[in-house]
C-alpha cells in the first residue's frame, strides 16, 4: 500500500482508477495522498488556489463503499480518481472566481456541464486551479490568488489561461484536468509545462458553466472550447470521450459519434499517413530549436512510413490575413465584458490613433455587427480551403508558441509586452498566433510534448486535423508520444 501511494502522483488516470478499483489503494487514501502532495509542494508554484477536502473525502468514502458492495451501481471509469479543476469552471458548492476580485466570494450553485460529466464518471473533485483574470492571458496570475509558477522553472510562467491546470498535471497533483481554449488556453500551457492537451473541434463539448461570461450565461462563445488535459494522450482521449456530446438543449434529438482516426496506426508505424508540416512562417517566426524539434518529429514519422511535405499549404494560405480574421472574431467573442460606453470610447481612440492597447481581444472589440459578418464569411472561406486541403493531407504539425515558457511579465497593457524569439523582439501576442490560426476555423488540435529546449524547458507541438476528426489528431499525437517519449516530470518533482 505504501508503495502504491508513493508512486501515485505520476500514474496515469487509468492506472490510478485501476489501483482504486482493484483495492490496492482506497479512494480516500488516493485523495489524502494528493492533498498531502499539494500541501507540501504547492507553496512553490501556487497552482492550486482552493481546496474542498472534506466534501471530497465524503465522496471518496462513498465510492469506496460502492466498490466494496457487489450490489451497488458501478461508480464509473474514474471511480475515486482525485482531480483538480480550472477555476473558471463552476464546481457546485465551491468558490469559483475566474481570477476576478468581484467574484472572490462567489460559490457556484451548480457544476459546469464538463465538470458534471467528470463527476458522473466517478472523479473526486478536491481543488481548483489558477488562471489569469477571466481567462484572458497566456500567463496565469490575478489579484485574488497571485502568480502561478512553472514547476520546470519557478521564474517562468505556466502559460495560460489553463496554466494552473497544466501546472497541476506537471506537479503530480492531478492526472487529468479540464481546460478551456479561445486563443490557445489549452495548448499554450500544455506546451509550457510539458503535458498533453486537446482542443476539440468547436461545439463537441458543452461550454456551459464557464466564466466568462457571467455566472449563469447560456451562450457558448465563438471559437471557445472546453477540452481535456492530461499527461498522456490516452488519458486525453478518455477525457474527450467523457466530456463530448450534446448538452441538454440538443440531447433529445442529437447524438455525437466522432469518426475513427483516418490512419489506424500500429505501434511505431505511420504507413500511409499524409503529414503536412508548418514548422515556422515569416509572419510569426519561431525559436529555431522549436522548428528543428518539429522537423525532427516529421523526419521520425517519415522513417516510419509517413508521407511528409514541409511545403504543403491550403490554397491561398496567408497567415497574416488569417490572423487578422482571428483577432477580429476573437474581439467580437470577448467584447461582452465592456460596457457600451467603453466600446464607443475605444472606437473613438482607435479611429484617432490607429491602434488600441489593452487586453486579450482588444483589436476586434469595437467591431460592428456588419464587420463581424464580413469576418465570419472570411472564416467560412478559410474553413472551406482547409476542408479541401484535408482531402489531400491527414494531419498538420505546427508550433504552439514561438517560444518555450516565458519569464513572468505582468506589465500593462498586455498588448505592449514583448517576447524574445531567437534574439529578436516580437509582440507578446505572437504567442497566440499559431493557435489562433487553427482555432478560428474550429479545427481540433492535440498539444503533445516532443522534447526539451537547451534551456531545459519543454517543447510542444500541435497536431491539427480536419473538423470533427479529433481522433485523428489524438492518434497521431499518440504516435508522436511513442517517438519522443512523451511527458517527463520536471526535475525535482
Amino acid at each position: 500500500m505504501a508503495d502504491e501511494l508513493t508512486d501515485l502522483a505520476y500514474r496515469s488516470t487509468t492506472e490510478v482508477a485501476a489501483a482504486i478499483r482493484d483495492r490496492r489503494v482506497s479512494a480516500v487514501e488516493a485523495l489524502d495522498a494528493a492533498v498531502a502532495r499539494v500541501e507540501r509542494r504547492n507553496p512553490e508554484i501556487n497552482v492550486v488556489v482552493t481546496l474542498d477536502v472534506e466534501r471530497a473525502r465524503a465522496t471518496a468514502s462513498a465510492i469506496d463503499d460502492a466498490l466494496d458492495d457487489p450490489s451497488a451501481p458501478d461508480p464509473g471509469p474514474l471511480a475515486g480518481v482525485p482531480v483538480t479543476i480550472k477555476d473558471s469552471l463552476m464546481v457546485e458548492g465551491v468558490r469559483t472566481t475566474s481570477g476576478a476580485p468581484e467574484l472572490s466570494d462567489f460559490v457556484a450553485p451548480v457544476d459546469a456541464v464538463s465538470v458534471a460529466r467528470l463527476r458522473a464518471a466517478g472523479a473526486v473533485i478536491y481543488a481548483k486551479t489558477n488562471l489569469p483574470l477571466y481567462a484572458g492571458d497566456v500567463q496565469s496570475f490575478n489579484e485574488v490568488f497571485g502568480t502561478s509558477n512553472n514547476p520546470w522553472d519557478t521564474g517562468r510562467s505556466v502559460g495560460g489561461s489553463s496554466g494552473g491546470s497544466a501546472g497541476s498535471l506537471a506537479a503530480g497533483f492531478s492526472p487529468i484536468e479540464i481546460g478551456s481554449d479561445i486563443a490557445g488556453s489549452i495548448r499554450n500551457p500544455a506546451a509550457m509545462c510539458g503535458v498533453v492537451g486537446h482542443k476539440p473541434s468547436y461545439g463537441v463539448v458543452s461550454g456551459r458553466g464557464q466564466i466568462p461570461g457571467p455566472p449563469g450565461t447560456l451562450t457558448q462563445a465563438d471559437i471557445a472550447v472546453i477540452g481535456p488535459m492530461a499527461r498522456t494522450v490516452d488519458d486525453c482521449e478518455l477525457g474527450l470521450d467523457l466530456l463530448a456530446g450534446p448538452d441538454d438543449w440538443h440531447a433529445g434529438a442529437w447524438a455525437l459519434e466522432l469518426p475513427p482516426a483516418r490512419a489506424q496506426l500500429p505501434s511505431g508505424r505511420a504507413d500511409g499517413l499524409r503529414v503536412a508540416v508548418l514548422a515556422t512562417d515569416p509572419y510569426c517566426p519561431v525559436d529555431p530549436e522549436i522548428e528543428r524539434a518539429i522537423l525532427g518529429v516529421a523526419d521520425g514519422l517519415a522513417d516510419r512510413g509517413a508521407v511528409v511535405d514541409t511545403d504543403a499549404r491550403p490554397d491561398g494560405f496567408d497567415f497574416a490575413k488569417a490572423d487578422a480574421t482571428f483577432l477580429t472574431l476573437l474581439g467580437g467573442a470577448m467584447c461582452g465584458g465592456y460596457t457600451r460606453g467603453e466600446i464607443e470610447e475605444m472606437a473613438a481612440r482607435l479611429a484617432a490613433d490607429g491602434a488600441l492597447p489593452g487586453g486579450l481581444g482588444i483589436e476586434g472589440a469595437t467591431i460592428r455587427h456588419r464587420e463581424w459578418l464580413t469576418a465570419n464569411e472570411r472564416r467560412l472561406q478559410m474553413r472551406a480551403r482547409w476542408r479541401e486541403f484535408f482531402g489531400r493531407w491527414d494531419i498538420v504539425l505546427a508550433p504552439i508558441s514561438p517560444t518555450v515558457a516565458i519569464a513572468h511579465d505582468h506589465s500593462n497593457p498586455m498588448t505592449e509586452r514583448t517576447i524574445e524569439v531567437a534574439g529578436e523582439t516580437r509582440a507578446y501576442t505572437d504567442q497566440m498566433r499559431w493557435m489562433g490560426l487553427f482555432g478560428v476555423v474550429y479545427l481540433p488540435a492535440t498539444a503533445v510534448p516532443i522534447g526539451l529546449h537547451s534551456t531545459g524547458l519543454p517543447i510542444g507541438l500541435q497536431a491539427v486535423g480536419p473538423f470533427l476528426e479529433d481522433r485523428t489528431t489524438l492518434g497521431v499525437a499518440r504516435l508522436i508520444e511513442e517517438l519522443t517519449g512523451g511527458f517527463v516530470a520536471p526535475p525535482g518533482w
